[in-house]
């Protein structure tokens, strides 16, 4: 290539390419390569995002998911569509969520997740957790609702259902108060 110095003189620089050909292709495939392990990698890094509290929500809804027969593949949390508490004290909480799981290329009852890959070729689960949780766990009265369905499948009804059954269980806690408890003297 030629190019011309403050004088006027004519200055050549020659031009190499380092990859040409297959050699590029090659490293463009690498690069591509490179970043889906990375992203996929992260498969899991939504999870450890998420609060203690919530995160019980997710496992409880997994172990159902689980334990279902029709299930084949492995899932995962995917991401929170909404995150809602009540902490009214006492080191009680009301816990709602309502969040995605999605199928991962690994077989169910797969114990270490680090390595699986999102599919992308089936249907979002769709999760409605609620329950009550005393000092980080769980109790169970009243009985934690868990409901997951495939995201196509999910109609009008069970999404009202589904608040309805939470509504309920906030309204009937029956959340201790100042004005309702009692002191020594």
């Amino acid at each position: 290539m030629l190019f011309s110095d403050r004088s006027g003189r004519s200055v050549h620089f020659p031009i190499t390419v380092p990859f040409s050909g297959r050699k590029m292709a090659a490293l463009l495939l690498w690069l591509l390569s490179a970043g889906a392990l990375f992203f996929a990698s992260d498969a899991n890094e939504a999870y450890k995002r998420l609060p203690e509290a919530y995160k019980k929500g997710v496992d409880l809804a997994l172990e159902k998911l689980d334990s279902h027969a029709g299930i084949q593949h492995h899932f995962l949390f995917f991401r929170s569509l909404l995150q809602s508490g009540i902490e009214p004290g006492f080191d009680v909480a009301y816990i709602h969520h309502h969040f995605y799981l999605k199928a991962t290329k690994c077989q169910k009852g797969t114990v270490d997740s680090s390595a699986c890959q999102f599919r992308n070729d089936r249907p979002l689960i769709d999760c409605a957790v609620c329950y009550k949780t005393f000092r980080g766990e769980i109790e169970q009265e009243p009985k934690p609702y868990v409901h997951c369905v495939h995201k196509p499948a999910l109609t009008e009804d069970m999404k009202t259902t589904r608040v309805d059954h939470c509504n309920a269980l906030g309204y009937s806690r029956g959340s201790p108060t100042l004005l309702s408890s009692t002191g020594n003297k």
